[in-house]
């Protein structure tokens, strides 16, 4: 990702969803003016879900997914349902395909009912083969992929309910206009060369919008940066590994979070994932431990998340529990067989795949906690390291 660029995580997910033949894929290739999926007469064309991060006008930044047909049938019928279920758990808004000539089927009324709370708007598409004159389109519209007939207008209400979302803060809302806030940003293996990662531009970013001071230094710098400045920093924000070097030279005066807890709060799942700090230190020999992180990256010899936490855990607890591993869109539905799971900080996914994650985890009765909340409590900090947030420190 470019620094000019908007992060996919903040996108607007727009998924389109139907059963075969309904012509979702054209109806995309049509709505994005691009040949981004395969269009074909013969059923079940599109055999897995296609994305493509966008600028679509009227809307903006988007993410727009094709996904398989609904009512696939057979073994790999099952999986591509399973993918197009998936792809649900990260839309914002859904676009329900309908073959108009042929009329809503029992699939599509159970697809209005999987999307729950999901926005989603009808397009009846094949609207150049109806014979009769159309009628109303319930929540809906009319729309050819062939003529072109409705396409802006079905951008147009995509885009009315895109508005509507709600913008927040990652960390200017914790702080006011001219404060000095630090960020210990970390220059080691594990660190992309020429650039900081996303959760740094992130805050980084936000603090500048809301004309905030901001000094970036790295771990060991922090001492002597501090005792250059004549008045103390409002808030440090440190990356999640070096809290245990970053605690110990940063007075208890100042308030010290790090960048993952931010981004926690920002999705709206901090409670719960602080909660599923306790724990750490009642796993048990042979218990089962998942590790997931939400993007895919090539793993260096000394990997956060496959080598030190589950070294940290091990020595934390003083226990050998198992580790499981998982990355990217993969994430099980079924937790019960965990003990603990421990999720990276989630920048590469929006806050609706993010708070689905969590809900597998809560209704499985699982406990989950972050890499950031993790490893400020093996180091003995979690309650300073909520210092910003004294709601949730009275819960630790």
């Amino acid at each position: 990702m470019s620094l000019n660029g908007t992060p996919a995580a903040e996108r607007a997910h727009i998924g389109f969803f139907g059963v075969r033949n309904a012509g979702k894929s054209s109806l995309v290739n049509a709505v994005t003016g691009q040949a981004m999926s395969i269009v074909s007469d013969i059923k079940g064309t599109t055999t897995d879900a296609v994305q493509k991060t966008m600028e679509l006008l009227p809307i903006g930044p988007v993410v727009i997914i094709d996904t398989p047909g609904f009512d696939d049938s057979g073994e790999l019928g099952d999986l591509r349902v399973e993918r197009a279920k998936q792809v649900l758990r990260k839309t914002d808004i859904a676009v329900l395909v309908v073959d108009a000539s042929a009329g809503m089927s029992d699939t599509d009324r159970e697809l209005i009912k999987l999307f729950g709370d999901t926005p989603y708007i009808i397009a009846y598409n094949k609207s150049d083969l109806m014979d009769t004159e159309k009628g109303k389109a319930e929540n809906g519209i009319f729309v050819s992929a062939k003529t072109g007939e409705n396409i802006y207008e079905l951008k147009e209400k995509i885009a009315q309910l895109t508005f509507e979302r709600t913008e927040k803060r990652v960390a200017a809302d914790l702080v006011k206009k001219g404060d000095t806030v630090v960020l210990i940003i970390p220059i080691d293996e594990s660190a992309p060369k020429g650039r900081i990662i996303l959760p740094q531009q992130l805050v980084l970013r936000d603090l500048l919008d809301a004309n905030c001071k901001v000094i970036c230094v790295k771990p060991d710098e922090i001492t002597d940066m501090l005792e250059t400045l004549k008045t103390p920093p409002e808030l440090v924000i440190t990356d999640s590994q070096a809290f245990g070097e970053v605690s110990k030279k940063v007075p208890e005066s100042i308030k010290l979070t790090s960048f993952s807890i931010l981004l926690a709060r920002y999705k709206g799942v901090l409670p719960l994932l602080t909660e599923g700090a306790a724990k750490l230190k009642a796993l048990k020999d042979g218990d089962t431990v998942l590790i997931s992180e939400g993007c895919t990256h090539h793993r260096q010899c000394n990997d956060i998340g496959t080598v030190k936490l589950p070294g940290w855990i091990k020595e934390f607890s003083g226990a050998s529990p198992d580790f499981e591993f998982t990355s990217g869109g993969e994430f099980p539905n079924d937790l019960s067989k965990y003990a603990l799971v421990l999720h990276c900080g989630g920048c590469m996914l929006g806050e609706k795949e993010m708070q689905s994650r969590m809900t597998r985890a809560k209704e499985s009765g699982v406990p989950i906690v972050n890499y950031g909340i993790a490893i400020a409590a093996m180091n003995g900090i979690l309650y300073r390291s909520l210092s910003p947030f004294p709601e949730l420190q009275k819960t630790v």
